[in-house]
């Protein structure tokens, strides 16, 4: 267990910056800075998804854009929260080492993209990841401007390959001890389902087993436990060089799969990403915060509340409001805009709550890939609208 405070006075103000979409524009990150210290922002989450512009091709680091961002930003009083590239893998990682991709529930090795699509048992993939933690760690953990690791992003999702259902099979016998015990608590003798061998149990699976409740259970509790191994193993990677930097990772409320409980022991500092559907969106955004199918906002309110309550409650001690946008989300079936004032209220909420931070995905919106269209604080492409507009 760990329970290191954040080196940090004040409300944390500020979100995630992604500095490595925009390299080819010199003039970006300037004013960036500027329109920062206009909005009063004293911390950015950085390199969140900078694998590939870290390592670009296998034992090639390039670090040198990321320690200018962070000087620069230190310059004007920006503290950094840095993170571990480890939600999504470079392309590089994937062809070489296929075994790094994670396999469905009906045997498909899923093939290269999105994010989170790697298994937290590969050695390979363990190996890769703590090599580039470590590196990060060797050259930054002790920067006097990076305040708090923020481990992967949103951790999340399953694996059954072969090295993820031997894991089960151990984990299993480290809490049955017998397959006797286990086939005597899980009722097996029913359908002739009792196990002679422990190589004979499965994870569940369409092409197989779905039905044995005890089953079902044992799987979703291994696969927070597989989760936290892995979380661990990151956390071991950073703090070699920079053990009295506090870790943190950005959980998603009430999303399903992951016991929050069994993962917030071994953090510092809980956070989590609140994406609302606020003004009758009908939508319900899984996992990130609550909703209302009537759209009633009071009642949305009060379901946010209670998942701000429950991140305050796993430590019992104040969270961070890791991510949540100043104006629309891009996945959600209708993205609305906040009314006016809304914004200011959720932030807000939140902090009475509990939160010591509010905190935005993301900073500058990307001008492509899949949430091109989620809203940011700033969003250039509004802006050469406006500029256009007044001739």
């Amino acid at each position: 267990m760990s329970d290191k405070s954040i080196r940090f006075e004040g409300l944390i103000h500020g979100g995630d910056y992604n500095p490595d979409q925009w390299l080819d524009r010199p003039d970006v990150l300037p004013e960036d800075l500027r329109l920062m210290k206009l909005a009063r922002c004293n911390a950015m989450s950085v390199g969140i998804f900078a694998w590939s512009s870290l390592e670009p091709r296998e034992g090639e680091f390039n670090f040198d854009w990321l320690e200018s961002v962070i000087e620069r930003l230190h310059a004007e009083g920006i503290r950094t929260i840095l993170a571990t590239p480890s939600g999504a893998r470079p392309a590089w990682l994937a062809r070489k080492y296929p075994e790094v991709l994670r396999v469905t529930a009906d045997g498909h090795r899923r093939r290269f993209g999105e994010r989170h699509n790697h298994c937290y048992t590969s050695p390979v993939y363990r190996e890769k990841v703590g090599i580039i933690n470590r590196e990060l760690s060797s050259r930054f953990g002790r920067h006097p401007a990076v305040i708090l690791w923020h481990l992967s992003n949103e951790y999340g999702g399953e694996c059954h390959c072969d090295l993820c259902a031997q894991a089960f099979r151990r984990w299993l016998e480290g809490r049955y001890g017998t397959l006797e015990n286990l086939n005597r608590a899980w009722w097996n003798s029913f359908w002739s389902h009792s196990y002679s061998d422990w190589d004979e149990v499965d994870p569940p699976s369409p092409l197989g087993e779905t039905t044995v409740h005890a089953l079902n259970l044992e799987w979703k509790r291994f696969v927070t436990a597989r989760t936290v191994d892995f979380m661990k193993f990151e956390i071991a990677a950073v703090r070699e060089f920079s053990p009295d930097i506090p870790v943190t990772t950005n959980l998603m409320g009430f999303s399903e799969g992951l016991d929050p409980w069994e993962i917030a022991p071994e953090l510092d500092v809980v956070s989590w990403d609140s994406y609302s559907g606020w003004h009758g969106t009908g939508t319900r955004t899984v996992g990130k915060g609550e909703w209302d199918a009537q759209g009633r906002d009071w009642r949305l309110a009060a379901n946010v509340a209670f998942v701000h309550d429950l991140n305050r409650s796993l430590k019992s001690k104040p969270f961070l409001l890791m991510e949540s946008t100043p104006s629309t989300t891009n996945w959600q079936a209708v993205s609305k805009l906040k009314r006016p004032g809304m914004h200011a209220l959720s932030s807000i909420q939140a902090v009475a709550h509990g939160s010591d931070s509010v905190q935005y995905f993301q900073w500058r919106k990307s001008r492509g890939s899949f949430e091109k269209f989620h809203g940011a604080v700033k969003e250039p492409a509004l802006e050469e609208g406006y500029r256009r507009r007044r001739g």
